[in-house]
């Protein structure tokens, strides 16, 4: 008799961006799919063939092979992950390790983390680290965990040579992303929501993006994991609480079931015309600048307006301004010195960047 189709469900999801790993390992290091000599060669089945050696394995995978991060915060999304990652990557001759955060903001922080990570070691992860992180004040709370989780990661991922971390963002967490991006008013690429990989190098995987919050309980919930509920997550004074609580029940009683879902398909089809565009505007940049690489005016206006503010924007970033700081509002005031001259004055941008149009050219310079 087969797993429980929740526990099914998590681990062909992890299989999945494990083979997907695994292959770029391999190619990385010179070998193949059927067993080349390369340093840390890694087998891997054709997602259409029979297991591979690594996948009948059964016991830990060899000290060389390459290490794949769980971030866990011991809620049952990454218990879930947790447990599909122990149970398939020495399947494919993959390394698995875990780490978990402590964000300090809670009394008894310490020891949850610490609880985790025997959580983790017991699945059979190896290694395990609990990281201490200083939680700052800029973008507000929520924007500032995040900020210092991803530095902790980043830095745990470094110090193991991990090849990925896998991180436990369902379907719901998706929706609820697209819906923020919606209330800022910020764009396509807002509302493309969060990507399936992502980070320097492709570090980062999310393999639950198609899964809902609901498998991932079960599924910890017939393995019996334990697990713990933040009760941030249920607290009004933070924003995504607020939507999940009350925003995306309110909707889904005025629209119908499948509100979450339509808004994951929508973070995808925004994503795939937001890369297009940024492409376009990649390929396009060059040819909107004279021979001292100054932006002109007038090649700007041709532009459609999608492309021309995503010109502007990379040329604001590029002059210094800080990507995060960058609002649509800027772009905004940027694109009215193209396509609405009456002679105003320059515009002052983050990290104390200026845009001005001189004599028919943009300039975008430090103030």
């Amino acid at each position: 008799m087969g797993p429980h189709p929740a526990v099914a469900a998590i681990r062909l999801a992890v299989r999945r961006v494990l083979h997907d790993i695994a292959t770029g390992q391999a190619a990385e290091h010179g070998s193949t799919a059927h067993g080349g000599s390369g340093h840390g060669a890694v087998a891997v089945a054709h997602r259409t063939g029979g297991p591979s050696t690594a996948q009948r394995h059964r016991g830990p995978a060899p000290a060389t092979a390459p290490l794949v991060l769980v971030a866990c915060s011991g809620g049952a999304d990454s218990m879930a992950l947790a447990s599909a990652l122990a149970f398939e990557a020495p399947r494919l001759g993959l390394r698995a390790g875990g780490v978990t955060v402590d964000h300090g903001l809670q009394p008894g922080s310490a020891l949850r983390a610490e609880e985790v990570a025997l959580r983790l070691g017991g699945l059979g992860l190896a290694p395990v680290e609990s990281v201490a992180v200083t939680v700052g004040r800029d973008g507000g709370p929520e924007a500032a965990a995040r900020d210092a989780r991803y530095a902790a990661l980043d830095a745990a991922a470094e110090r193991h040579g991990a090849a990925a971390v896998l991180l436990g963002h369902t379907r719901d967490d998706q929706a609820e992303t697209v819906l923020l991006g919606l209330a800022r008013g910020s764009g396509i690429r807002s509302l493309s929501g969060m990507a399936a990989v992502s980070g320097a190098d492709g570090r980062y995987r999310r393999p639950f993006l198609q899964l809902d919050r609901q498998t991932a309980r079960k599924a910890c919930l017939v393995q019996s994991l334990p697990v713990w509920d933040d009760p941030h997550n249920t607290d009004p004074a933070y924003t995504r609480s607020r939507l999940r609580h009350e925003g995306l029940p309110a909707l889904e009683k005025a629209l119908g079931k499948g509100v979450v879902e339509a808004l994951a398909r929508t973070a995808q089809l925004s994503r795939d015309d937001a890369d297009a565009l940024d492409a376009w505007a990649g390929q396009a940049e060059s040819s909107v600048r004279d021979a001292e690489g100054v932006l002109e005016c007038a090649k700007l206006y041709a532009l459609p307006p999608a492309v021309r503010r995503r010109v502007l924007r990379r040329a604001a970033i590029e002059a210094g301004a800080p990507a995060g700081s960058l609002f649509a509002r800027h772009i905004e005031e940027m694109d009215r010195l193209i396509t609405g001259w009456r002679g105003q004055g320059a515009i002052n941008l983050p990290g104390k960047v200026v845009a001005q149009r001189q004599g028919g050219r943009l300039v975008i310079r430090q103030g």
